[in-house]
């Protein structure tokens, strides 16, 4: 398939061009890389392979347009980032068909990503509001004729590495809080999809975003010398990651010279825990989604599935049944189809299940590839009789298996809950209000859903803690991440 912005009623081609202050050019040294379709594995575009020289014109770009941008009042940007929220929704279907043609992720997901009350859209929706309440505070000082006052200001440009899961979102959840704190940023798009980012571009500038404020950089082999340049330079003031744990580690570690603010949204090896007290079909709906959404290519994926023993059996056979009406395949020639291929890692998740099943997990369905679909489907998969020593549940899976684990009491399953290095998100299915609380309070995770499968919403901070990183993204905290707070004090006041 032939690939261009023209389905959002403009003719730029985004063929062999990066985004730098409002101007689509090519890279210096001329070179590209090809973008494929991960369900037909057909070509359907290049973008810039990006260098030093790309990097600092649009960082350059990001400076010299941060002093205009900054000084706008929060209520001017707000209107800009309403306009901008606008025309996600406008333009839904054609943005669904590029995340689909990059991504390979079924349509309804694709369009779940642009518009639904927790990502796209709604983030620059929600930020736009927020940009005109950045309050300062007046303190009280220690000496009566003396006043304290603080303000909040935007830190400056910031840098943006984001990932192929979700390849609009993660752009937008990011921007929209650094455009409304009244920073101007470098977004590092993802190699793999990079046409997403760039029709965001297309449509930020239409939105009225200012020259320069908004720049977007393209790279596949040269990423780690990118991510090194955005670390290293002491323009940018604030580096936004979402990833592995261990790119985020290095990103942390190349920061250290310039002192750099990060936010760092890493690696998840969620827990889903079922007790017997659980309504079966609140934890099953909410499974499914926790489980298998975007073919489970999400940080917050349910990993290791506990269910508690009295219900095991009975919950492994309903949660089959719901599975098998899902429908795997290409969904630009097939409507019907829920679940997409994988965009990376189909090897890592066929070693996963091999792995378990040497060491005596079954396989109630699936557990193959889908080799006439093409190269990167596989099925749906529900493993039980999983225990804590296999590899399925010591790695983020980042794939379409759900491991059922079986437990008996709650202090055995929080132990086996918190025995992991990372603590972005659990989920918890209970109906016992006291237990809601003990256990979620208990939980080593930076986000806890209970009887629900979804977790990210825009108003909510976004975040884990251990080796899933610090920071915030969404909500108040998130729109904090870009802010620096300055003090003033002022003497001699009254007699």
């Amino acid at each position: 398939m032939s690939f261009s912005a023209s389905s959002l009623k403009d003719p730029t081609l985004f063929i062999e061009k990066t985004y730098i202050n409002s101007q689509w050019t090519s890279a210096k040294s001329g070179q590209t890389f090809k973008v494929t379709n991960k369900a037909t594995e057909e070509v359907i575009g290049s973008v810039p392979e990006s260098g030093l020289d790309e990097v600092n014109a649009a960082i350059q770009a990001a400076h010299e347009a941060f002093d205009s941008w900054k000084r706008l009042s929060g209520r001017q940007r707000g209107r800009i980032l309403r306009k901008l929220s606008e025309l996600l929704v406008e333009n839904k279907e054609d943005l669904a068909g590029i995340i689909t043609a990059e991504n390979g992720k079924a349509r309804a997901d694709a369009e779940g990503e642009v518009l639904t009350y927790s990502l796209s859209a709604a983030f620059f929706e929600w930020y736009s509001e927020e940009a005109a309440r950045i309050y300062g505070d007046v303190i009280p000082h220690s000496t009566p004729n003396a006043r304290i006052r603080t303000i909040k200001e935007p830190i400056g440009v910031c840098g943006f590495i984001t990932p192929w899961n979700f390849p609009l979102a993660m752009a937008a959840r990011k921007a929209s809080a650094a455009l409304a704190a009244g920073c101007t940023m470098v977004l590092k798009s993802d190699g793999l999809t990079p046409f997403s980012a760039n029709a965001l571009a297309v449509l930020s500038e239409r939105a009225g975003l200012p020259k320069g404020v908004f720049n977007v950089i393209t790279a596949l082999q040269n990423t780690p010398q990118l991510g090194l340049a955005l670390c290293e330079s002491d323009i940018v003031k604030k580096i936004s990651f979402t990833g592995s744990t261990r790119v985020g580690k290095l990103l942390f570690k190349q920061s250290a010279s310039t002192l750099k603010k990060l936010s760092l949204e890493l690696g998840g090896n969620a827990a889903f825990i079922v007790f017997d007290d659980a309504d079966l079909e609140t934890a099953i709906s909410s499974l499914l989604i926790a489980k298998f959404k975007v073919t489970g290519q999400t940080c917050v994926c349910a990993n290791r599935i506990f269910i508690q023993e009295g219900i095991y059996e009975k919950f492994s056979q309903r949660f089959v049944e719901e599975v098998k009406k899902f429908r795997v395949g290409n969904s630009l020639a097939d409507d019907s189809v829920t679940h997409g291929p994988l965009t990376n890692g189909v090897e890592k998740v066929e070693s996963l299940i091999q792995d378990a099943v040497s060491k005596k997990a079954r396989v109630l369905l699936g557990g193959n590839r889908l080799p006439s679909l093409g190269k990167n489907f596989h099925e749906l998969t529900v493993l039980a009789d999983v225990d804590d020593t296999m590899q399925v549940t010591q790695e983020e899976i980042f794939g379409p298996v759900a491991a059922l684990l079986k437990f008996s009491t709650e202090d055995e399953v929080v132990k086996r809950a918190n025995s992991s290095d990372v603590g972005l998100a659990s989920y918890l299915m209970t109906s016992d209000l006291a237990r809601s609380y003990r256990v979620s309070e208990k939980l080593e995770t930076g986000m806890v859903a209970i009887n629900t499968g979804v977790i990210s919403d825009a108003p909510a901070p976004f975040g884990g803690v251990k080796h899933s990183g610090f920071g915030r993204e969404g909500g108040r905290d998130g729109l904090d991440d870009y802010l620096t707070v300055k003090i003033i004090v002022t003497g001699g006041i009254g007699s």
